[in-house]
């Protein structure tokens, strides 16, 4: 029987971190200062384990590339995209990603484009997203003042809000606000502000101003996205973005939906409730829950959903395929 390939999430302690990876997803951990649940991932930093099949075991670096027919025979030497989920206990610092050119000659690594989905948001949570300098120099200035209360702009979040946030975005996700992160496979951040907090060493933490001045989109534009929905009964797909790096989708499955490949691959994380998945003409099921995250390798021609849930779907954009 074909199965997805189910993986072991890596878990990352931060000074924001909270415990709503352990009360709300039920992950087994320890510390209640765990801030990123690096749910699909190759990245050197946190790369994930397969769990099931004759992979069982295998690192997913290692499997991309030692078995480049799971993902279509792609072109790229890394996995190109990760999937975190974040909790945010506290507000996360304001940053700012580099694009490729600039994450590659700088840091040896990919840029950074992602995008958030709040998962829940508490009454009266923001994030910062974009600024108010309409120059490079007005920008400078401001930063070097300090004058974040003019330069910031906050945006007030709910649950269920979809944010896209392309390298060279200045941004923060703001205390009490859970989110799925779908980005390029990139560690790069560069903090703009960081609330003059201070690491376990008592050391403030480090800020990387130039290279924030440097990758800075001024002025800020807020990206057109072309959000599209589909019911199938009382189910329904929502495209969020297509982008050159990936697409990302919201699938609220009430009963039953088909969806056929678009992409040599699709990532996906269960939010939400428990189902069935079905692959081609399968006629066994393998059980999905909240909290587990899969790969939908190339074999897979389409798939059947049966329940009650809520997932995000990606797949590698355009530049990826």
């Amino acid at each position: 029987m074909l199965e997805p390939l189910f993986l072991q999430p890596v878990f990352q302690e931060k000074i924001w971190g909270g415990s709503k990876l352990k009360t709300e997803f039920g992950y087994p951990l320890e510390k209640d200062n765990i801030g990123e649940c690096w749910a699909i991932s190759a990245h050197p930093h946190g790369v994930c384990t397969i769990e099931n099949g004759p992979y069982k075991g295998e690192k997913l670096d290692e499997l991309w590339k030692k078995h480049p027919e799971l993902f279509g025979h792609p072109k790229e030497e890394v996995f190109p995209l990760l999937t975190k989920i974040l909790d945010a206990a506290d507000d996360l610092s304001v940053q700012v990603h580099p694009d490729d050119l600039y994450g590659k000659e700088h840091e040896g690594e990919l840029g950074k484009t992602e995008c958030w989905y709040v998962i829940s948001a508490e009454p009266g949570a923001e994030i910062i997203y974009g600024h108010h300098a309409k120059t490079k120099e007005e920008l400078e200035k401001m930063i070097n003042k300090g004058d974040w209360k003019h330069l910031l702009r906050r945006v007030p979040v709910k649950k269920g809000d979809f944010f896209f946030v392309p390298s060279g975005t200045i941004h923060a996700i703001g205390k009490g606000i859970m989110i799925l992160e779908t980005q390029q496979s990139s560690d790069t951040t560069y903090r703009v502000y960081d609330y003059d907090r201070k690491d376990d060493s008592g050391n403030l933490r480090e800020l990387h101003i130039k290279q924030s001045l440097d990758v800075t989109t001024v002025p800020h534009i807020d990206p057109i996205l072309n959000v599209k929905q589909i019911n199938e009964g009382e189910s329904s797909m929502t495209t969020f973005v297509e982008s050159d790096y990936f697409n990302v989708y919201d699938w609220e499955i009430s009963g039953i939906i088909t969806t056929k490949r678009t992409a040599p691959y699709t990532l996906i994380s269960v939010l939400d409730g428990f189902g069935y998945i079905y692959l081609n003409d399968d006629k066994e099921a393998t059980e999905i829950k909240k909290g587990q995250h899969f790969i939908l390798t190339s074999d897979v021609k389409k798939c059947r959903l049966e329940g009650q849930l809520r997932i995000i779907a990606s797949e590698p954009g355009t530049k990826n395929r």
